[in-house]
């Protein structure tokens, strides 16, 4: 007989299941757009290359580096604009990418880093199963669910890091930088300052940096949405902390009796103090509450499985009186159309 640990991982299993079912969809036009996005701008540049100011390489590499350059919101400046139409579509080009194509960009992003954690996940709790005692792990938190907000922001500010350096190596290679000018260059390339006294200038480094600074900026924007994470569970932590030391006052207490039958049961503490933790809502709770009267059918004050086999059971029948109504128009309205037409 199935226990209730594993019907909750069953359960949490098919959640994951149609979660990745509904993230592929939006990986994939993630993907076609932004294809379909460059190729528009590469198209414009290479039918307007006299319009632009700049030091060539090759025609299609010149206008995808200014393509990712310009999505990035970097601006070297060496490329450039001059004409009106050329400026206008600069301005088109802006501000799209850096709307849409980074809310698509995040979802893949995000894809790809929630597939990492679930199979950390799935690894930590895999090593833990037969054993008798809690394992405290540095990497995911398995009652939670999820990966420590330390380690996210760690493994963040690795891959930024990283960036830095792989590009900061390249310019000193490729674009014969020496090694302060390539580290100077690389960090304003991915902070996206772009200062633009220095480039990249070489055909080799042009198609680097336009795969380069795509990944290494929305790297960058990733780690400091998790340092603004971090703190703000550090704040929720320091609240909860604030909230379970504070000892029960009297208008604390006449707050807390939802029912107001003159004493406070344990469910209308707990209540009360993640209310106060701000971890869920007056709103909140009345839709539960509201949730709870109609699952109630005998008005006991509990839900028993009697009530909810009867609830679904109204439910069924409610649906199926629906369909035989819609079928039952539906046949009526053609009888009459054929009755007409034999006439």
């Amino acid at each position: 007989m199935p226990t209730l640990n594993n019907l909750t991982e069953d359960n949490h299993r098919r959640h994951q299941s149609l979660e990745d079912d509904r993230q592929q969809p939006i990986v994939r036009n993630a993907f076609a757009f932004l294809a379909g996005y460059l190729a528009f701008g590469v198209l414009i540049y290479s039918l307007n290359r006299s319009d632009f100011k700049s030091s060539e390489t090759h025609p299609v590499v010149d206008a995808l580096y200014f393509c990712i350059v310009t999505m990035c919101t970097i601006g070297y400046g060496d490329i450039t604009p001059v004409s009106t139409a050329s400026k206008l579509f600069s301005i088109t080009f802006v501000l799209v990418g850096f709307g849409f194509i980074d809310i698509l960009l995040s979802a893949m992003i995000s894809y790809v880093l929630d597939a990492q954690e679930r199979h950390l996940l799935a690894a930590a709790k895999h090593s833990a199963h037969g054993r008798n005692f809690d394992v405290q792990s540095y990497v995911v938190d398995i009652k939670k669910g999820r990966m420590r907000i330390r380690l996210k922001v760690c493994l963040a500010l690795g891959i930024v890091v990283l960036c830095i350096c792989v590009g900061a190596v390249f310019l000193w290679l490729v674009e014969r930088l020496n090694w302060l000018d390539a580290f100077y260059l690389s960090v304003m390339s991915v902070t996206t300052v772009g200062y633009g006294d220095r480039a990249f200038n070489t055909i080799v480094g042009r198609l680097f940096a336009s795969v380069w600074l795509l990944f290494s900026t929305l790297a960058v924007a990733r780690a400091f949405l998790y340092l603004v994470e971090a703190r703000m569970d550090k704040r929720h932590r320091e609240m909860a902390k604030w909230v379970l030391a504070r000892d029960l006052t009297i208008s604390e207490f006449l707050e807390a009796d939802i029912d107001n039958n003159g004493f406070v049961s344990k469910s209308e503490f707990v209540v009360y103090k993640l209310k106060e933790m701000g971890k869920v809502a007056e709103k909140d709770i009345l839709q539960i509450c509201d949730q709870f009267d109609k699952l109630d059918t005998g008005n006991c004050g509990k839900i028993t499985l009697f009530d909810l086999i009867d609830n679904n059971k109204k439910e069924s029948s409610l649906s199926l009186q629906d369909s035989n109504g819609r079928d039952g128009k539906f046949s009526h309205f053609f009888g009459k159309s054929w009755m007409s037409s034999s006439k």
